[in-house]
């Protein structure tokens, strides 16, 4: 009888991150993770969004308010409070100008994991840094 190949089955939660050539490790992280890596460690702008975060973390704000706060362009703060929003960091409420953007619970829940995010990824600037 003649057995038709096994399949392999790799756990879709993986990913392989690797901090140095020869040191890579392997990593479980759910699709929430892989896009917290992207938008805070991985992309242009991705200490620009981590300010945002934290700034809004502490108290909700529109985008003249946060603009003011960090003393960022107003259309840097509008840019990047879309891709957070687009991405189901933060959430808004209200029309226009007054939208008052606030942290999702999914975001809230991930606290901790941004936070690990955030330590490799500037242990990694660090090291290229030399």
């Amino acid at each position: 009888m003649i057995r038709p190949p096994r399949k392999r089955s790799r756990p879709a939660k993986q990913a392989i991150i690797s901090m140095k050539q020869r040191h890579a490790f392997v990593v479980t992280m759910d699709s929430f993770e892989r896009l917290l890596w992207w938008l805070f460690a991985g992309s242009a702008g991705a200490r620009t969004r981590a300010l945002v975060l934290f700034n809004l973390k502490d108290q909700p704000k529109n985008a003249q308010q946060l603009s003011q706060s960090l003393h960022l362009d107003y259309t840097t703060v509008r840019h990047h409070l879309r891709v957070l929003e687009t991405n189901k960091i933060v959430l808004a409420e209200g029309d226009k100008y007054g939208r008052v953007y606030f942290v999702s619970e999914t975001m809230e829940s991930h606290c901790p994991t941004l936070e690990e995010i955030l330590k490799r990824a500037h242990g990694k600037a660090k090291e290229l840094r030399g």
